[in-house]
């Protein structure tokens, strides 16, 4: 779990009911918290059947805000539809449910209790530290010695400033210990590593928004990187220095580009890379020029445990700040920065020199995403329903805004057909996919508890050969005309009664 108001005594209640229900053992990180990454891990390592998180993931806590329960299965990934389907249609026929209304288990103290459950037989419960495996796993990912000598300036001559950002969430002693005790980097390095049951009162989602105050240490040009996490630890903000956002699809992109330098990948080999539908396409352009197959899969990182499983996946990302590799079934907000830190070692040059050097080598997705957070459902709906419908009707007409124009080449409701199991999964989001790979998504999100969520996606592609100018022009500048073409063909702003999104990133 994560530090989520009510979490506590959520774990007190799941151990009676796991020790009514003939659960024979629970491995619970102390004081009831694990990062997600951290659970993912531990189901792995010690092969347990799977495992409870209980977490508001990237959205607030707090007594009136969100709260989350949710099953990882035994490969230490979410459970995939057919599970979870299946565990909706047993809620449907709960009569009534068992539990051990008087036991009581100290979760604050690392140890073992075992405990004889009349009718039932022996429970065990292990108390563990949250932390020790997690931190054994990326020791044996990354090159710790490079990053320490990288950090500590024994590899320049001078120190490379880091700022992470755990707001409030989970993360906390996850990086106290990885960043200071086996990095060395400064204490001062770090902020908001206390867990806080309602995250500080802030919105624990990593994005250029809710971590503005991450944004404006940048922006002072006094450090080299920075990095926000959320809440449960597996999504994760990359920024260079004077604020130089790197969008999360392009944090994919040359991490792809640059796998190889990561000691775990020169063991296990590169087998392929993914992202989700709505993922700006610069991973695939980095898979095409290395030889590599590149997936793209509906938004959840669920879809990618298949390809992992199937041994047919290294590397995999969502542009909403999610990044992670088959290390373990999650994404993985803290390993994204280790895998930054490891090229930054390797390459010595500034994140913001990487990413540019990457365009002019692979040319540039330009992406942005409007959120337009807890509008009326049901205008959200009928957008969506009114856009569905008139979709073939675009196909091979030109659109155009401030005299750019655009001709559609393909206009269709994302259905993906997963290539190990065949599973369908429909009405993924309804996309414009213009002539020069340019795309326009439009998508329903429900990941929080109140009203709906618009999602609007906007990818523009850049070739390499443009010159700089155009090349490393501002994303807003090159992306207008598509966001004007995406609003009229919408009439997103008439059907949500709003004039702008609350979030842009």
């Amino acid at each position: 779990m994560d530090v989520s108001y009510l979490c506590p005594q959520a774990v007190s209640v799941i151990i009676k009911i796991c020790a009514a229900n003939g659960v024979k053992k629970l491995i619970i990180g102390r004081d009831g918290i694990f990062s997600t990454p951290a659970v993912s891990n531990l189901i792995r390592k010690r092969k347990t059947d799977g495992g409870i998180i209980l977490t508001a993931s990237h959205n607030p806590g707090g007594p009136k805000n969100d709260f989350g329960i949710k099953f990882n299965c035994n490969n230490g990934g979410p459970a995939p539809d057919g599970m979870t389907n299946k565990i909706y249609d047993l809620t449907t026929n709960i009569k009534e449910y068992r539990l051990c209304p008087d036991l009581n288990v100290d979760f604050g103290v690392i140890g073992s209790d075992s405990f004889q459950i009349e009718g039932v037989g022996t429970f065990d419960v292990e108390v563990i530290d949250s932390v020790e495996d997690y931190v054994e796993l990326m020791s044996e990912i990354f090159d710790f010695n490079k990053i320490r000598d990288l950090i500590t300036g024994k590899a320049t001559g001078e120190k490379l400033k880091i700022v992470a950002d755990s707001m409030a969430g989970v993360t906390g002693p996850y990086i106290s210990t990885l960043l200071v005790d086996k990095l060395g980097a400064s204490p001062d390095s770090l902020l908001r590593t206390v867990p806080k049951p309602d995250f500080g009162g802030g919105h624990p989602d990593p994005n250029l928004t809710y971590a503005s105050h991450l944004v404006d240490i940048l922006k002072k040009g006094e450090h080299d990187i920075g990095a926000a996490f959320d809440g449960d630890g597996d999504r994760n903000m990359i920024l260079g220095k004077n604020g130089f956002f790197v969008t999360p699809s392009d944090s994919l992109a040359v991490i792809a580009a640059n796998l190889e330098c990561i000691p775990y990948f020169q063991k296990t080999g590169i087998r392929g890379f993914a992202r989700s539908m709505p993922t700006a396409c610069a991973v695939d352009r980095v898979a095409k020029k290395l030889g590599h197959k590149c997936y793209e899969v509906p938004t959840g990182w669920k879809y990618f445990g298949n390809l992992m499983d199937a041994g047919r996946l290294s590397l995999c990302g969502e542009e909403s700040f999610g990044t992670g590799s088959d290390h373990i079934r999650e994404k993985d907000g803290i390993w994204a920065l280790l895998a930054w830190l490891q090229i930054l070692a390797e390459k010595k040059k500034s994140v913001e020199q990487i990413i540019k050097e990457h365009w002019q080598q692979f040319g540039r997705n330009v992406f942005t995403r409007y959120d337009y957070e807890d509008v009326d459902a049901g205008g959200a709906n009928l957008m969506m329903k009114y856009l569905e419908p008139q979709l073939p009707n675009f196909v091979g007409k030109k659109l155009s805004a401030n005299g750019v124009e655009f001709t559609v080449k393909a206009a269709d409701n994302f259905e993906y057909t997963d290539s190990v199991d065949k599973s369908i999964t429909k009405n993924q989001g309804l996309r414009l996919l213009f002539d020069d790979d340019s795309r326009i998504i439009f998508r329903l999100s429900g990941t929080g508890s109140a009203g709906a969520t618009v999602r609007l996606y906007i990818e523009g592609v850049i070739d390499n050969n443009v010159g700089l100018q155009k090349l490393f022009a501002p994303a807003d500048d090159l992306l207008r005309p598509l966001v004007l073409i995406a609003l009229e063909t919408s009439k997103l702003q008439q059907f949500t009664g709003r004039d702008k999104p609350t979030v842009i990133t």
